[in-house]
């Protein structure tokens, strides 16, 4: 069974920046495209940027130009830098593959408040 501990998240004043990390328990985590996602309260999960096993990347238009997502295979460990960030990006953040999924972490809250 696949898992994953994300982390850095936490309280961030609007304009504010954070860097995410996820680590995989597993090296295949080199060979598939991978995502961050976020939940928010009410709301469904949704994928905001994704990372092909190549590099190539993808964002959501409400991240776009805001996010950056990379990876380092060598570590199992998928980034997620977040900059200009506003009240709307309050959620919680998880990584996984960018499709068919496996189980969730805990995910890493973040707080976009002043």
């Amino acid at each position: 069974q696949v898992q994953f501990v994300e982390s850095g998240g936490g309280l961030v004043q609007p304009g504010g920046s954070l860097r995410l990390s996820c680590t995989a328990s597993t090296s295949a985590f080199s060979i598939y495209g991978m995502g961050w996602y976020r939940q928010a309260p009410g709301n469904q999960r949704e994928l905001v940027a994704s990372v092909t096993s190549s590099g190539n990347t993808n964002y959501a238009d409400s991240v776009k130009g805001r996010f950056t997502i990379s990876r380092d295979n060598a570590k199992n460990t998928l980034y997620l830098r977040m900059d200009s960030l506003k009240p709307e990006d309050t959620a919680v953040y998880y990584c996984n593959k960018a499709r068919n999924v496996w189980s969730w972490g805990q995910g890493t809250q973040v707080t976009v408040s002043s």
